[in-house]
């Protein structure tokens, strides 16, 4: 294991040097990082990357974006937190599940909704219709009792910006928040019938992908525009936002809106599989960005390896 020398861990870091013990690291045990984006407040964005940098899948940090996009739906008046579910989204045809109507958005957004449709199985994931899976199917608990990782949960909310705005939820969010962020033309994952999934499959560049980081260190301001309202990223990290998830990993033991609490003193995350990582640093005004393709390991060790490397640097 790597080591900042004592001479290095002082607020007089030189740039140049900032992400050198982090990349040590990352070669000695094999962490499968990509790229790595540091941006702090009053410096430039310092970067490096393992590899070539091409649009890949996030994963999860597609969550992350989707919860973006309730906070500015909710601020343009399609929505709010405490809505139910069934007031946005019309029953299927054989009706819906038992317990649907007491689910509301909030409950999807904390994935505490208790659906069992968490859309991980082929069968559900691959059904030509998941919206009227997810609401025909009734409830195993009682929404906001347990939590349960669930992309359904994520993929219910893509749907209901949808059915408001009239346009899928990708396509709604370009003028709002990728264009103004430089991300042109992303793809993101459809269901069979032609629907965002919200919960994964948005690919984008490692550039791409801090920039997103960026606005969440900012409270929702990109290159002096307003793109989301501050109360709103607040409220992702709010105290009242946290569920136990009941994981015995340190650092997935509590989820907020779309994002997961570090256990570094008021750092959470956007978190994706297998490495994938925005990492939002408040005390240290800096935010972290990795992609990475780690296998067969939890992604822990990289927010780890941070922890140890490059946050006594800051």
């Amino acid at each position: 294991m790597s080591s900042a020398p004592d001479h290095l861990r002082s607020a007089a870091v030189p740039d140049p040097v900032l992400l050198l013990p982090l990349r040590q690291r990352i070669i000695e045990q094999g962490l499968g990082v990509r790229a790595i984006h540091l941006h702090r407040a009053g410096h430039p964005e310092l970067s490096h990357r393992f590899v070539e940098d091409t649009a890949e899948n996030v994963y999860s940090i597609s969550k992350s974006v989707t919860a973006l996009a309730v906070g500015i739906a909710q601020d343009e008046g399609l929505l709010s937190l405490e809505d139910r579910l069934v007031d946005h989204l019309p029953a299927p045809s054989g009706g819906y599940g038992e317990g649907i109507e007491q689910v509301r958005l909030r409950h999807l957004l904390t994935m505490t909704s208790g659906s069992p449709i968490t859309v991980f199985l082929d069968e559900q994931r691959e059904h030509e219709d998941v919206t009227g899976l997810f609401l025909g199917t009734s409830l195993l608990t009682a929404p906001g009792e347990r939590f349960e990782y669930s992309n359904g949960s994520t993929f219910l909310l893509a749907r209901v910006i949808a059915e408001r705005a009239g346009q899928n939820l990708r396509d709604w969010l370009m003028p709002r928040l990728f264009e103004p962020l430089g991300i042109v033309n992303p793809q993101w994952h459809t269901t069979r019938d032609g629907h965002t999934w919200g919960a994964t499959g948005l690919h984008l560049r490692s550039g791409q992908m801090a920039r997103i980081g960026q606005l969440l260190l900012q409270r929702g301001i990109y290159q002096g525009r307003r793109l989301v309202p501050a109360e709103w990223i607040d409220a992702l990290h709010a105290d009242e936002a946290w569920v136990p998830t009941g994981d015995l990993e340190p650092e997935s033991e509590q989820y907020g809106y779309g994002i997961w609490r570090c256990t570094v003193e008021g750092a959470w995350r956007a978190d994706g599989a297998y490495g994938q990582f925005l990492i939002v640093l408040p005390e240290q005004q800096a935010m972290v960005a990795l992609t990475s393709h780690l296998e067969g390991r939890p992604g822990a060790e990289i927010l780890r390896a941070v922890w140890e490397e490059l946050l006594p640097l800051l």
